[in-house]
Parts: structure tokens; sequence; C-alpha cells
């Protein structure tokens, strides 16, 4: 049999399969509805007690009235935070280059933590809807809209590859093409999110993680039955190098180290998590800080098992395949098509197994964009809209104005799909092009909770800076990609056992060192942009506050006793507190020693 033969053959998406997939999308339209019903009896009821209609309109579409469960926001926060990105783009790299990337699971804990101690306890105390209303309060307008616009630039490059994911695995198991999948589904994902706000979109994240889940827990059963067990996956794995210890060389142009792994990890965990707010809402919609910090380790235990289990696909995709690789046969086009193989192969024959498989991943993706474009409502309104506006909204604006931005923005993201199918990998991909605006946002946000001598002329100079330097970066990196000019060498893999014929030499090919990056010119100079992608936030982020407070200090225009305390990350609030406290009692002592004196002398 051909290979083209066979890539047909294994797209046996049958009726069962459309079934499953399309009542999983009946069911969010249908969440969708019954919160759409909940938010006019809630808005009804205001009207009849006399409460301020508007304000109260987008406290419950925006952040759910801030009395949400912590069960239901927990589930939200991980499937919002897994999408389809890491679903597919996790076992494709440990696929391709070992499961070295495995070990930033240990900079999510640490992520916990700063969340804990340093960004959380601010935010909620200060009872926003828009993070970024923040900005204003500790620097001032100009800030808080830069920070609105990185967000919405940050959306505009991130939701689209969400939205592209889960179509390469429905084109993988059925054939059809994406640009004709993705808009069906996509409206569907608008309709909920549109009437239903945060609630619908947190139900529908709820039913969404649950089908994710045991998505992958199908496949994982199948397929490790299918190669023989657990202990012939970590064989095949050990035998070609893919499980391996830290890599701690200080060569910041390795794809994966320790230190890229952790530090860099940390940064893209915190640029994802603390300050987006995708992730921020949801905390903020918990009654209390209280809840809210049991949220953040909840979170971190699902994310960790799901990257977990992610990462031991990979193993298993290479222990199915590794005497035929499918990347070099090209049965499966893209990278990013592995894992959709693997389970049409393993799956395929149980009717109905496949579609739900299919739908956990476009569970993850619509659970992302809904979060999105639920986001992005709340920034137009808060930061936009009501900023530039100087009379206050009635009710039937406010809902106009929000779910006209996630309609306007759905349409938009669906567009850009064109353009994500050309640019490479997904996971890469994402974390490095989102981080020409995150890195600045993190460095601004991270100056303004711990350095309270960051004026907002240094924290704006600092943002700019970055934001420019990051572009260069980001774009020339993916560039080099692109054009082949930077080349990540592959784990070793084989041909030798195919059981179909293919364009090419059946042949066992061997690989240099985990991710030795080579390039055409091999002596060539050391380029910044070469640096590991996980590197980029970071990098953005400390240039973002070096600038910031150097410019800070040069002006000369920091005023400590001006800094509100309840800004601050607590640690820091308690020691400017501290520090106050003595200079008001310095003044009070020299008097009393001043009376001392005079009374002496008379």
């Amino acid at each position: 049999m051909h290979v083209d033969e066979l890539r047909t053959s294994l797209q046996s998406f049958g009726w069962p399969d459309y079934v499953v997939f399309c009542l999983m999308l009946a069911i969010c339209a249908v969440i969708g509805i019954y919160f759409c019903l909940q938010l006019r009896r809630e808005s009804k009821e205001v009207k009849a007690s006399g409460g301020e209609e508007a304000a109260n309109s987008a406290a419950s579409y925006l952040v759910g009235g801030r009395k949400m469960k912590i069960f239901p926001i927990t589930m939200s926060l991980i499937s919002s935070f897994i999408s389809g990105i890491t679903l597919l783009g996790t076992p494709t790299e440990v696929y391709l280059y070992g499961a070295q990337y495995l070990y930033i699971m240990g900079s999510l804990v640490l992520m916990g933590l700063c969340m804990y101690y340093i960004f959380l306890p601010v935010f909620h105390d200060l009872n926003l809807i828009s993070t970024y209303k923040y900005l204003e309060q500790r620097y001032n307008r100009s800030l808080r809209l830069f920070g609105s616009i990185m967000f919405i630039m940050a959306s505009l490059l991130w939701l689209p590859i969400v939205i592209y994911v889960p179509a390469i695995a429905f084109n993988q198991a059925t054939g059809v093409n994406i640009h004709i999948v993705t808009p069906c589904v996509c409206v569907v994902c608008i309709f909920y999110t549109c009437i239903g706000g945060l609630k619908a979109v947190v139900w529908t994240d709820v039913v969404q993680t649950l089908i994710m889940f045991g998505a992958m827990a199908l496949v994982l059963i199948k397929g490790t039955i299918d190669v023989g067990g657990p202990g012939v996956v970590w064989q095949r794995a050990q035998k070609t190098a893919r499980i391996e210890p830290p890599n701690f060389t200080l060569d910041l142009s390795e794809r994966y180290t320790f230190y890229s792994l952790v530090l860099g990890g940390v940064a893209h965990w915190l640029k994802s998590n603390a300050i987006s707010q995708n992730m921020i809402q949801r905390y903020l919609s918990l009654p209390t800080l209280r809840h809210a910090r049991i949220a953040i380790w909840t979170f971190i235990a699902g994310v960790l098992a799901f990257l977990a289990i992610c990462g031991y696909t990979g193993l298993l995709i290479y222990a199915t395949y590794a005497d035929c690789d499918p990347l070099e046969t090209k049965l499966a086009q893209r990278n990013d098509q592995l894992l959709p193989l693997l389970v049409m192969e393993t799956l395929g024959q149980y009717p109905g197994l496949p579609g739900v498989f299919v739908a956990g991943v476009f569970s993850a993706a619509l659970s992302s964009l809904s979060t999105g474009l639920n986001s992005l409502s709340a920034v137009v309104l808060e930061d936009f809209v009501k900023t530039f506006r100087h009379q206050p909204l009635s009710e039937t604006q406010t809902a106009y104005i929000m779910r006209s931005v996630v309609v306007v923005f759905g349409v938009i993201f669906v567009g850009l799909v064109f353009i994500v199918e050309k640019l490479g990998a997904v996971l890469q991909l994402t974390i490095t092009l989102t981080s020409v605006a995150n890195g600045p946002l993190l460095g601004i946000f991270t100056s303004g909770v711990m350095l309270p001598w960051v004026n907002s002329k240094g924290a704006l100079l600092g943002g700019l800076s970055s934001l420019g330097v990051m572009a260069w970066m980001c774009i020339s990196a993916q560039r080099d990609l692109v054009t082949g000019d930077l080349v990540y060498q592959r784990k070793p893999y084989s041909t030798l056992g195919c059981n179909y014929t293919f364009t090419g030499e059946r042949r066992a090919f061997s690989s240099l060192p985990l991710d030795d990056a080579i390039s055409p010119a091999s002596d060539a100079p050391f380029q910044l942009y070469r640096i590991s992608y996980l590197y980029f936030t970071l990098f953005g982020a400390l240039m973002t506050i070096v600038v910031g407070l150097v410019t800070s200090l040069l002006l000369r225009e920091s005023d400590l006793d001006a800094v509100d305390t309840r800004l601050l990350t607590p640690f820091v609030r308690r020691w400017l507190e501290r520090r106050r406290s003595r200079r008001t009692q310095l003044p009070a002592e020299k008097m009393d020693k001043h009376k001392v004196v005079q009374e002496t002398t008379t």
C-alpha cells in the first residue's frame, strides 16, 4: 500500500464520530443559552431593586458577579491554560527532541509561589475587572492603554494559533479542509461566549476539560496496550536518548537547558497566568483571596498532571513509530498531526472514539478562545470605552459593546488562521510570537508591584524599548526557522520497518546531540535572537525592568511617599510602611530632644 492510500484509509471518521463531535458543540451552545437566560433574570431583579444596572450587568457578564465557586474556576483555568497548543504541541516536542522539555514542570511550581505571594494579593484586594486598570492606579492612564494594547496584540498573535491547532487534528481524522471546519466551530464558540458571559465560558470549560482528559486517557491506555505496555515505551525512549537527565550547559542558544526551562519557564508561565487578563479575570471572579489561592494550587496540580500525560504521549508516539517515522514518509504531513495520527491508528476501529478525541482537542481550543474573547470584551469596555467616555453607559449600551467585541474579534481570529498555517510548529511558534507583547507587560507589572522607585516615565520607556527589541528578536528567530537557516536536530528515527511504500529510501537516521542548532554558517557569530525561545519572555521582562528602574532613578522624580501601598506586593508594602513610620517618628523624637535641651538650659 502506498503512503497516500494509507493516509486516506486512516481518515475513517464515521457518523458516530460526527455525532459525538456535534454533541459536544450542542452542549456548549445549550450552556450558553442557559446562562443568557440567567443574566436576563438577574438584570430584571436589579431593575426591580433599583440598583445600578450597567455596573451589575458588566460584573455579571465579565466576572460572574464575583460569586463563582472554586471547582468550576479551577477547571476553567486548566482548560484555558492548556489549549490545543499544549495538547498537540507537547507530544510533538517530546517525540522530536526528547523529554528534556518536561523539566519545565518545576518552573510551574515556582510560578505558583510567585502568584501566591506577589501578584494575586495585589490584584484581588483592588477588586478589579480589567487587570490593566492597575497600571493606571500605579502609573498613569498612558501605561494602562499601553498594557491593554499589548494584551490585544498578544491575543491577536495567540488565539489564531489556538484555533488552527484543532483544525489540524480534524483534518488528519477526516480530510476536511481546515478552512471549512474552523469557521463552523468558531461560530458556536462565539455564540455561547457572546450570549452567556463568564459563567457560560466557565461551565463549558468544565465540560470541555472532562472531555479533554477523557480523550487523552483513551489514547494512552489503548496505545500503551498496543505497543506491549509501559515498559516497552520506556525502553524504546531510553534507547534513543529521549529520556535524559537535565542539561546543565550554559550555552544560551541550546533549545532546552536546565536554566532556560527553570528561569525562562517561570517567566513564560507568569506572563500566561499572573498578568494575563484571561487568567486573572477568573481568579477575581472568586469571592475571597483565600478561595483564589486555593484555586492556584488546584490549577497547578491539574496542569502538572496534564503535562505529564502529554509528555508520556510523546514517548508513546515514538514507541509506536520507532521503526517507521511518519514525518519522513509523509504519513503525517505536519509535525503537529502526530497525535491525531496515533489516535486514528489506535482508536479508528472503534466507532465514536475518534470523535471523542477530536472533541477533546476542539474543547481545549474552544475554552481558550472563549476565555480570550470574554477577556477582550472586558478590556475594551473597561480600558477604552469607559476611559474615554465621560457619561455613564446604560445597561443596553454596555451589553451591546461587550457582545459586539466578542463577535468582531472572533471573526478576526478566524481570518488570521490563514497566516498561522505558514509559520511552523505550534508550541515554539506560540511562545516566540507572544513574547513580543508579554515580555514588556511582565516587566511593567513586576516593576509596579515590587519596585516603588519605578515611575510612569521609566515604565513606559522600558516597555517601549523592550517591545522594539523583542519584535526584532522574535521576527528574526521565526524567519530563520521558516527559511531553514536555523535547524534544531531531532532525536534518532528510522524508516526501516515501514510496511507501506513511500517516496525516498528506507534507512535509519542518526542524529547529533539533542537540539544542536546548526546553520549554513556554523562559525557564524553569536546572534542574540538565536537564544532559546524560552528566554524570550524573561529577556523582555528584564529589559523593561532595568530600563525602567535606571530611567526613574536618573530622572529623580520618584516619590516613595506618594506611592499607594495597596498597589505593592505585601512584603514590599510592609517595608515601605515601616520606612514611612520611621520618618514620621524621627521629627517627633527631635522635637522631644529639643524640649529637653531647652528645659535643661532654663
